[in-house]
């Protein structure tokens, strides 16, 4: 096997462009048929309820199954599960693309979540294993965080250019072209990692796929249903349950799915909760802010999809300015400062009016988030991979993607409650235009709670730095 510290640049290079192709396939997936939702009622008969579950079908088996992912590819080989979650993705979007009825899509939105969930897991992690240098390592995950950050305004530029011009299908239907170029090169470019003896700790991977299923489902029908409703809170106790017997038997198993050390970092831990609450905000914003362009401001769904360039944009942007701003003010300070520049932004987007003028009302709070928050999630993804041992990169990969999807999970079901509460069931546009304030102004208090979090990780990495100097002083000889 080629030593990873003598490949090639270029090899690198193609070994990024796969991985980075595969991950925004699956990810823009989230959110590429947003745009079209309307259309499938008249195209495949979906009813008003029967539709969320178009996104609701992928979500849920993608969330359910991340870690159990995780765990199969750092077993079974993580190049070998990668191709195997992109061979079924491309075949679950040809039928997506290609679905007769509405069922036909349910299924194959289910495969494809089911998909992802094995496939994502090991993208981070052979990327990880790719770059061994800390300094194009870091510079290889800011490229992988600014894909996962704009992968869902990414699928909303792409499906409002699909819907309208084109057809919906062919936002499902361009997975298949790309997927196939990733199987025709991985087995050529990717490393395989080798298949790992151990056991596969069922009652580990049993607990957490249900317990992240029934979470995901209960905050799925809290939007709906209500936080009070039977269903959410026979879910959520279930997920708690659940997720409480996890932690036992990961406690005490010798091979654990997940393995607690994980936790024992400050700074890892801190990633994944800051984490939740930062894509919590985000993919609310990419949801919310869709409906107010169209159904306040009448855009049209093309016109509502290009507006999301400008924070697309700042996301890779931000790819070129991380580096030297960590190097000048250390990543803790760094993600302290950018996570205030994205509550900024989002405060700002929350005094949008029926009469915003597009410019410089919506882009410019839109600059702002997307330079706060694309630099946010790339030190996230750093710091939640932060010192993981190489056999326990699935996992941790798995830890960092988990708690992106949780985010986005608990985020939408909170704030569309906010936003049916505030608006009622018949809005008038007024009555829009305060639950979309209200949405964003919470949006704004997550941003203002990852900041707290980002403080305690900043304090936290300062003691083990005050220890190390008062220990080199202690031992500088006196003349």
């Amino acid at each position: 096997m080629r030593s990873a510290s003598s490949t090639p640049a270029w090899r690198r290079g193609v070994v990024l462009a796969l991985i980075m192709g595969a991950q925004l396939m699956m990810v823009l997936d989230t959110s590429i048929i947003t745009t079209a939702l309307p259309r499938l009622v008249v195209d495949l008969g979906f009813s008003p309820s029967s539709l969320s579950w178009v996104q609701n079908t992928y979500v849920l088996a993608f969330g359910g199954l991340l870690l159990l992912g995780a765990r199969v590819g750092d077993l079974a080989g993580r190049r070998r599960v990668f191709i195997a979650g992109v061979a079924v993705f491309a075949v679950a979007s040809l039928i997506a693309g290609l679905a007769p009825s509405a069922p036909v899509l349910l299924v194959a939105r289910v495969l494809q979540g089911a998909a992802s969930a094995f496939a994502i897991p090991s993208t981070l992690a052979l990327l990880v294993g790719a770059y061994p240098e800390p300094e194009q390592r870091s510079r290889a995950i800011a490229v992988y965080s600014a894909v996962i950050g704009a992968g869902a305004s990414v699928g909303i530029i792409i499906g409002g250019v699909f819907t309208d011009l084109l057809s919906w299908r062919w936002g499902l239907l361009i997975n298949v072209p790309i997927g196939l170029v990733v199987l025709l090169l991985a087995p050529r470019f990717l490393e395989e990692t080798g298949r790992r003896k151990g056991s596969f700790d069922l009652g580990g991977a049993l607990s957490i796929t249900v317990g992240m299923t029934a979470l995901v489902y209960g905050l799925i029908e809290a939007s709906a249903a209500g936080w009070s409703s039977p269903i959410v809170i026979v879910s959520i106790a279930l997920a708690a349950a659940l997720f409480a017997t996890f932690v036992l038997v990961e406690r005490r198993t010798t091979e654990p799915i997940v393995p607690m050390g994980l936790f024992a970092s400050a700074t890892r831990s801190g990633a994944y909760i800051a984490r939740i609450l930062i894509v919590g905000a985000m993919f609310s914003t990419f949801y919310f802010l869709s409906q107010y362009l169209q159904n306040v401001l009448g855009f049209t769904a093309l016109a509502a999809g290009l507006s999301y360039i400008p924070l697309t944009g700042m996301f890779f942007a931000t790819v070129y300015v991380v580096r030297p701003l960590t190097r000048t003010l250390g990543r803790e300070r760094l993600l302290v400062a950018s996570l205030v520049i994205a509550l900024i932004g989002m405060l700002w987007l929350a005094t949008a009016g029926a009469g915003t003028p597009f410019f410089p009302g919506i882009v410019l709070p839109l600059l702002v988030l997307g330079i706060g928050q694309g630099i946010a999630i790339i030190l996230l993804t750093q710091s939640g991979m932060d010192n993981v041992p190489s056999d326990q990169a699935g996992a941790g990969s798995g830890l960092v993607n988990t708690a992106h999807q949780l985010g986005g999970s608990v985020g939408l079901a909170i704030l569309a409650g906010i936003f049916v509460s505030v608006a009622g069931v018949r809005p008038t546009v007024s009555a829009q235009v305060l639950a979309f304030q209200s949405v964003f102004h919470v949006a704004a208090g997550f941003y203002a709670l990852a900041i707290v979090v980002a403080v305690a990780m900043l304090l936290a990495a300062r003691r083990p730095r005050r220890a190390r100097d008062l220990t080199s002083t202690a031992n500088t000889p006196t003349r």
